[in-house]
C-alpha cells in the first residue's frame, strides 16, 4: 500500500472512531472539548489516525 494511501485511510479510520466517541461517549452539555462538537472530535482523532499510520 502506497503512503500516501495508507495515511488517508489511517485518517478516514480516526474520523470514524472520533466520531463514534462523539455518538457512545460524548456529553451532553456540550463542556467536553473533545467530545462536545462532533466535527471537533473528528478532526482531532483523524489527525491522530493520520499521524499514527505515518509511523514505521
Amino acid at each position: 500500500m502506497s503512503p500516501v494511501l495508507r495515511i488517508v485511510v489511517g485518517g478516514l479510520v480516526g474520523a470514524g472512531v472520533g466520531f463514534l466517541l462523539y455518538r457512545f461517549v460524548g456529553c451532553r452539555t456540550g463542556a467536553c472539548p473533545l467530545t462536545g462538537n462532533p466535527y471537533v472530535a473528528m478532526i482531532v482523532w483523524g489527525v491522530i489516525g493520520m499521524v499514527m499510520a505515518s509511523g514505521r
